[in-house]
């Protein structure tokens, strides 16, 4: 069976066992004015480099996004149905769309289809009336974090990011060290490279950037 990231993966051809591969890592942390989220762009097809080029951050609007890690295919359903759920409640005026409005959201989602689950590991994070973060498994589990990594590099990037975070990073030290945690992780993680993807999300909107250790690919 093909994985990608998270695809799941008999342990041979004679148990019935599923394994799930955690590849990838994606960062995010909650700077004083704006919320930070970082990706490598390597997709792994097991030890195959499926492809160098993957997006794994996308934007439910221009102040929330999510990383994602897991099977494509899961993923491309819950990014379309997360943007269809946010612009109908913007346009029919219900409730006001907040960031953990829209985890708590996706979070029963995962959790109703437990046994026949989703597989993905998604970080949500934006600035509603200030900035929030939240970590999301595939079994429907939900934290609020200041700062977390995910995915099979996520030991190198925490350390990263223990080492340097502070409650009062500005949005640039926060792009630096996210940018830093992902890279530190490209360096020991086998299924993690190419480059990053890290966006700041304010009250302004987002800023992204691409960083690329070794331009030759």
């Amino acid at each position: 069976m093909v994985k990608m990231n998270n695809f799941i993966e008999p342990d041979t051809p004679s148990k019935n066992n599923i394994k799930i591969l955690k590849g990838t890592t994606t960062v995010g942390l909650v700077a004083k004015d704006s919320v930070v989220l970082a990706a490598d762009r390597r997709a792994s097809a097991g030890f195959f480099v499926a492809n160098k080029m993957v997006r794994k951050i996308v934007y439910i609007d221009d102040r929330i996004g999510m990383t994602t890690a897991g099977s494509v295919a899961d993923l491309q359903f819950i990014y379309n149905y997360m943007k269809n759920i946010y612009h109908y409640n913007v346009i029919s005026g219900n409730r006001p769309v907040t960031v953990k409005s829209l985890a708590t959201y996706l979070t029963n989602v995962l959790s109703q289809s437990k046994y026949f689950p989703y597989l993905v590991q998604i970080l949500i994070g934006g600035y509603d009336t200030q900035p929030r973060l939240f970590n999301l498994d595939y079994l429907g589990d939900m934290t609020e974090e200041t700062y977390v990594a995910t995915g099979s590099g996520s030991p190198v990037a925490m350390g990263v990011l223990e080492d340097g975070y502070r409650p009062d990073l500005s949005g640039e030290e926060a792009m630096d060290l996210g940018a830093r945690a992902v890279l530190s992780a490209i360096k020991r993680d086998s299924f993690t490279g190419t480059g990053v993807i890290v966006t700041k999300l304010s009250k302004d909107g987002h800023v992204e950037r691409e960083i690329y250790p070794n331009r030759k690919m």
